[in-house]
């Protein structure tokens, strides 16, 4: 964390982003009650990150000084070769200095929760248990998970519940939630998804619904209406993931109707964080958390 190269990055994209953050008007915490809250995905910055332009240990004072958010979202990948008590003692103090709240933990890459056998299941959320710690001692609500499994399409759902349900159940004692993505696959299916809510009835599992993972197969360009899946999965959501990747010249999100999805949000009853997530390519990470971050404060000034 005290590497010259980080510190500059610091430095000098703080600079260069505040001139065009101040004009956007005051933070969060002085506006009267919206109706959500902003926070920022992690994932939001992975090309910075992977890069090597910024640690990802810096994470929640980016998020504070270049975008002025105050919620973030970590995601377990930049952590799997190093996550130890002292790091993660270090993301908590320096996002208590910077006044930001730990939400979640995204945790991919432990193994499939609705794995063939009870025994693989039970293994699969055991290897989850090193990342709800982290969110437990983050003081996060949840940790997001995914709902990989095989078979056929009532099979996947009934081990992909049963799965939720154990790591639910050994997450009890941290207190956290279990929040599944549509993340490709059935999963990106937004009726197979309530379905296996349904089957879990655990009342810690829970949905994480994006605005832009509704790809079922990459192969063949299979594709679920995003708007009738995010519907369909917001009864059971816990968080939301505004998904972007490109702006028009008024600001729009150019995949999403923001305004249309955000009012289905609205319409469930749900009043609280809604995730940046930027994973465009023409803009900049930077510029890519902005606009988002500005279309969305636009529907919150809208109610």
């Amino acid at each position: 964390m005290h590497n010259p190269s980080r510190r500059q990055f610091l430095k000098t994209t703080s600079t260069a982003f505040t001139a065009a953050l101040l004009p956007m008007g005051c933070s969060q915490s002085t506006e009267s009650s919206p109706w959500f809250r902003i926070s920022l995905a992690q994932w939001s910055l992975h090309r910075t990150f992977h890069s090597g332009d910024a640690s990802p240990q810096d994470f929640p004072r980016m998020a504070r000084q270049l975008f002025d958010i105050e919620a973030v979202e970590y995601v377990n990948q930049f952590y799997a070769d190093r996550l130890s008590d002292s790091l993660v003692n270090n993301l908590q103090k320096q996002a208590d200095s910077e006044g930001v709240q730990s939400l979640l933990v995204m945790v991919d890459g432990e193994g499939q929760l609705g794995a063939d056998s009870e025994a693989e299941r039970r293994q699969t959320a055991r290897r989850h248990r090193r990342w709800a710690e982290m969110a437990h001692a983050l003081g996060c609500h949840a940790i997001r998970v995914n709902a990989q499994s095989s078979g056929s399409y009532e099979e996947q759902m009934k081990k992909a519940a049963d799965g939720l349900r154990l790591l639910a159940e050994d997450c009890a004692d941290l207190g956290l939630n279990v929040l599944v993505e549509n993340h490709g696959g059935l999963s990106s299916n937004g009726q197979w998804l309530a379905g296996v809510m349904r089957r879990a009835d655990h009342p810690r599992v829970g949905t994480l619904p994006d605005f832009g993972n509704f790809v079922i197969d990459r192969d063949s360009g299979e594709q679920y209406d995003r708007y009738q899946g995010v519907e369909e999965l917001m009864p059971w959501a816990k968080a939301v993931s505004a998904k972007s990747y490109d702006f028009d010249a008024q600001g729009e999100a150019v995949e999403t109707d923001f305004q249309r999805m955000m009012q289905i949000v609205k319409s469930a009853g749900y009043r609280g964080w809604v995730g940046i997530e930027y994973e465009g390519n023409r803009l900049d990470e930077a510029e890519g958390i902005r606009q988002t971050r500005e279309l969305l404060k636009r529907i919150q000034r809208g109610g």
